[in-house]
């Protein structure tokens, strides 16, 4: 089958600005400290990237009829989490990279220890978010729903969790079950929080809508992270904006290694029409979700 393409996302350009003038102006209203740190904070969060997951919470917020200004709260948090994580996974314990979005990573921007401390800022400041972001009323009473679901996508049960399987089966033979386990937790846990904790700051989605909404963002999840294995052996290193090759390089359990390159993509064209039999289930107008998915799948970087 041949996919559609979808070339722009709807409003994503407004959106990466929505974001990026949030967290721009939380690191700006930090009390002053170690300006060296604040620095490595802001040059980790505000370097780039395609904030997919902060538009994933505005797209889902936006089919549920949520308050923007609710999704502002859990994108920038999610957005957080997901900076530190890429400011650790390129440290030279973890995946020893010098390049990220075509810059160099913050380690090398910096030093190790500065890029850890940055890391571990950025974590501590998506909490913060939650904690403080004045949403309406009827949301902030679900704030502790909110963390909740921001500690399992990040925590042991969610994203640390699969990279530390995912270092675990370096140089390890290990199963297409297991290693997609490991993405689930890995890259899925945080894109499933993006849909499920908008959601949440919706009066419409009913428990059901939100199962439908959280098998949705599971296949995406894989599909992205199938996807990422195809692009990382297709693509040059200006595409990508870091070295290509790196996961062979590294020795590790890829979906192109484990079914080859051609069963790579009918995977993650399978997980693609599994997310769109998701997505068909709810009464709302899903369709920037399902051209999310067509994206995912296609990208080239």
């Amino acid at each position: 089958m041949r996919l559609p393409t979808v070339t722009k996302l709807a409003h994503l350009d407004a959106i990466q600005t929505r974001i990026d003038h949030y967290l721009t102006a939380k690191l700006a209203n930090l009390a002053s400290n170690d300006e060296k740190l604040l620095a490595a904070m802001r040059y980790g969060l505000l370097i780039g990237g395609k904030r997919m997951r902060p538009y994933l919470a505005y797209m889902t917020g936006e089919a549920l009829g949520a308050e923007q200004s609710d999704i502002d709260g859990v994108a920038a948090a999610i957005e957080c989490i997901h900076a530190y994580s890429l400011i650790h996974d390129d440290l030279p314990a973890m995946d020893d990279d010098d390049l990220r979005r075509g810059q160099p990573t913050c380690h090398k921007a910096f030093d190790e220890a500065t890029a850890i401390l940055a890391g571990d800022s950025l974590q501590t400041l998506a909490f913060d978010i939650i904690a403080n972001h004045e949403f309406s009323t009827a949301v902030a009473d679900k704030r502790i729903n909110l963390l909740r679901y921001l500690v399992n996508a990040a925590g042991y049960q969610g994203m640390c969790g699969g990279q530390a399987l995912d270092l675990a089966a370096t140089n390890q033979p290990i199963s297409l079950a297991e290693l997609e386990n490991l993405h689930a937790l890995k890259t899925g846990a945080l894109l499933e929080a993006a849909v499920i904790m908008a959601a949440e700051c919706s009066s419409k989605a009913s428990e059901n809508d939100k199962q439908q909404l959280a098998q949705y963002a599971k296949y995406i999840g894989l599909a992205y992270q199938v996807r990422d294995d195809i692009i990382d052996i297709t693509s040059t290193e200006a595409e990508l904006g870091k070295p290509s090759g790196s996961d062979i390089a590294a020795n590790k359990s890829t979906y192109p290694a484990l079914i080859g390159l051609q069963g790579a993509r009918e995977k993650a064209e399978n997980l693609y029409q599994q997310a769109l039999q998701a997505l068909s289930t709810l009464p709302y107008n899903t369709q920037n979700l399902s051209d999310f998915a067509t994206f995912i799948v296609c990208r080239k970087h």
